[in-house]
Parts: C-alpha cells; sequence; structure tokens
C-alpha cells in the first residue's frame, strides 16, 4: 500500500480539482463569450452542462477500467485529452465548436476525478480515508477560490482565450505529475478480470446497494446545488447586481472559502464523533440555506447581503456533507473501488447538468430560478439518504 505523502495528497488534490478548475476559471467570461460569439445567455450556459454531462459519461468508463488495468493509464489518457481538449477550446471559432469542445475536454478530465477517488480506496481506509477525504475537499475549495479571480485577470489582460490555454498547460502538468511522480496504486493481483458483463453486474450490484446508494445519493445532489449555483450566478452577480468580474471571482472565493473551512473542522470532528451525524447536520444546513435564498429571491429579503449569507452558508455545508458521503459510500467497496467511485461521479454531474439546465431554462433576470433548484437538489438529498438509510 502506498505512502499517504504529501506529493500524493497534492497530486490527488489536483485531480480532483480538475472539474472545478476547467469550470470556474471560465465564468467570469460569460458576458464576454455572449458578446463575442453574438449569442445569448442560455447558449453560453450550455457550454457549462456539456462540460457536466462529459463528466457524467466518462466516469462510468474510466472507473471499470481502472478496475482492470491499473490506475496509471487511464489516468495518463484521460488528462493528455482533457490538455489537447483545451487546446481546441482556446482555438474554437464558434459558440457550436466551444460547446463540442468542452464536452470532449471534460472526457479527458473525468479520468482524473474518478479515479483520484480510487487511489483515495487503495491507501486508506476507516478514520484514515475520511482524513484523506477532507483533505482533498481544501485542495478542492482552491479552484473556487483562484479559479475565478486568475479567470477574471487572464480575461482583463489577455482575453478569454487565454483562459483555456492555462487549462492546457495544467493539464499538460498533471500527465507529467502522473508520469513520474505517481506509482500504481492498485497490484496486479488485485485487479478486476471479466469483460462488460463483469462491469454491468459490478454496476447493477452497486445501484442495489441500498446503503452505498444512501450515501452517493445523499451527497452528490447537494453537491448538484453547487452545480446549479455554478449555472447562474455569473448572470445573478454581474447582470442583476453589476458586481465586476474580478468582484465576483472575490465572492466566488469566499464561498470556496467556507467549503474549506468546514472541511477542515469536519475532518477534526471525524475522531469523535460518528460520521453519519455529521452528514445529517451538514444536510440540514443545506437545506435550510436554500430556503433562505429561495425567500430572499422571491421577495427582496435583506437584499445582496442576505443572497450573498445565503450562497455562503450552501457552500460551507458541502464541506462537511461530500469528504462523509464519499467515505460512508466508498468503505466497503475495496475491490470495485473505480466503479463505486464512477458511480458518485455520474450522479453526481449527471445531477449537476440537470441542475444547470433547469436553471438556464426557467429563465432570466433574477435568482429564483438558481435558488429554487438548489432546494430541489438538497432536499430530494436529504430525504433519499433518510429513505435508502433506514
Amino acid at each position: 500500500m502506498l505512502a499517504i505523502s504529501t506529493t500524493l495528497v497534492l497530486i490527488l488534490g489536483a485531480l480532483t480539482a480538475i472539474g472545478p478548475i476547467a469550470t470556474d476559471i471560465y465564468l467570469p467570461s460569460f458576458p464576454t463569450l455572449v458578446q463575442e460569439f453574438a449569442t445569448n445567455q442560455a447558449a453560453v450556459q450550455r457550454t457549462l452542462a456539456a462540460s457536466f454531462i462529459g463528466m457524467a459519461l466518462g466516469q462510468a468508463v474510466y472507473g471499470p477500467l481502472s478496475d482492470r488495468f491499473g490506475r496509471r493509464l487511464p489516468l495518463l489518457f484521460g488528462m493528455a485529452l482533457f490538455a489537447l481538449a483545451s487546446v481546441g477550446c482556446a482555438l474554437a471559432p464558434g459558440i457550436g465548436t466551444l460547446t463540442f469542445l468542452r464536452l470532449v475536454q471534460a472526457l479527458g478530465g473525468c479520468a482524473g476525478v474518478v479515479i483520484a477517488r480510487a487511489i483515495v480506496r487503495d491507501v486508506a481506509q476507516g478514520p484514515a480515508m475520511l482524513r484523506l477525504m477532507t483533505q482533498l475537499m481544501m485542495v478542492f475549495s482552491l479552484a473556487p477560490i483562484l479559479g475565478p479571480s486568475l479567470g477574471g485577470l487572464l480575461l482583463a489582460h489577455l482575453g478569454w482565450r487565454a483562459v483555456f490555454w492555462t487549462l492546457a498547460l495544467y493539464g499538460a502538468g498533471i500527465v507529467a505529475a502522473i508520469w513520474f511522480l505517481l506509482p500504481e496504486s492498485l497490484p496486479p493481483e488485485q485487479r478486476q478480470r471479466g469483460g462488460a458483463t463483469a462491469m454491468l453486474r459490478t454496476y447493477l450490484r452497486l445501484l442495489t446497494d441500498r446503503r452505498f446508494m444512501a450515501y452517493a445519493l445523499g451527497g452528490t445532489l447537494a453537491m448538484s446545488g453547487l452545480f446549479a449555483y455554478i449555472a447562474g450566478s455569473p448572470f445573478v452577480f454581474m447582470h442583476i447586481h453589476g458586481i465586476s468580474p474580478q468582484g465576483f471571482g472575490l465572492y466566488f472565493g469566499l464561498n470556496a472559502a467556507g467549503i474549506m473551512g468546514v472541511a477542515q473542522i469536519t475532518g477534526r470532528l471525524a475522531a469523535t464523533m460518528p460520521p453519519a451525524r455529521i452528514l445529517l447536520w451538514g444536510q440540514r444546513a443545506a437545506v435550510s440555506a436554500a430556503l433562505l435564498l429561495v425567500l430572499v429571491a422571491a421577495t427582496g429579503w435583506g437584499g445582496f447581503f442576505a443572497l450573498v449569507l445565503g450562497l455562503f452558508c450552501y457552500m460551507a455545508s458541502l464541506g462537511a456533507i461530500m469528504p462523509v458521503a464519499t467515505a460512508l459510500a466508498m468503505s466497503a467497496q475495496g475491490k470495485v473501488a473505480g466503479s463505486a467511485s464512477a458511480v458518485i461521479g455520474v450522479t453526481q454531474f449527471g445531477f449537476g447538468a440537470l441542475a444547470g439546465l433547469f436553471v438556464s431554462l426557467l429563465g432570466e433576470g433574477t435568482a429564483l430560478p438558481m435558488a429554487m433548484v438548489m432546494l430541489l437538489c438538497s432536499l430530494s438529498g436529504l430525504m433519499l439518504r433518510l429513505v435508502l438509510a433506514r
């Protein structure tokens, strides 16, 4: 079993952060893309939905492949594809091409997301796995802190295409780190055998495992509220409230700091408190914050301050929900950690894509669609977890 070194944590964190980095760094460019390609808000938001769909579909393939062939080879292929697709995005001539290349970019980048979770299960168990998950959540939270701010600076000084050149360099750097610094964590004797039939049987077993699905859905549905926030917040902040791209990056980073702070507290609480209780508190906090957001969006009560407060509380709750739900779901899936991670990833980004799509379809000019979708996601996650975990 690999030692849990600082290098390993940083590489796994960089892989876990692929999704938010590839998303958050280009959020300040949304209004610019509308003007650049002479299109509308919904078309630009579809580039985001395409990325979520690619993240969902690709993980269903990479997970079983990593269980059969080891972790390194699928990782190298996926991250190389991510880097090449990022170059294509930087050169995209129109919104349709950009949407397609965002899909391809996500199909590559999702390898990092799904296999990082499997490596965590390879190298740690029990409280050690939960601590490692919370460490990754803290690294994961750096992406929303740094991403929009960096994206705003690149947009202001070099234009929106520089955002994707930066992502290409990031992908190439991860390929180099995997090649030179990341050993294989799944020995050949522990790898799965069989073809498509065995893969389908594994997925069927996971999908009918009530305990696994309770925690998988409890975490991923709450996380879908984050996707609704990502899809709706650029226009809510910059169009409705007149916040600059740089200011939007600061508010986005504030919410990510909330995730990081709560994740750190969760890691410490895990030694003295049952993880399931921590998860329940986190889910209740998310539902309460979403209710506040719906009230603010529907009535205007509290104004911009109340909106920012509700968003901060919702995002902070994810610092408890995601690492605990993932650790509880993965704890009994050692032999099929890649496939289990794929189920979590597919549901996370699948529901995330739907959440982003609903926000774009429910209308512009108000924060209510974003708030309603966030409430639906958090409440559904809490109810399914309570029902399935009985």
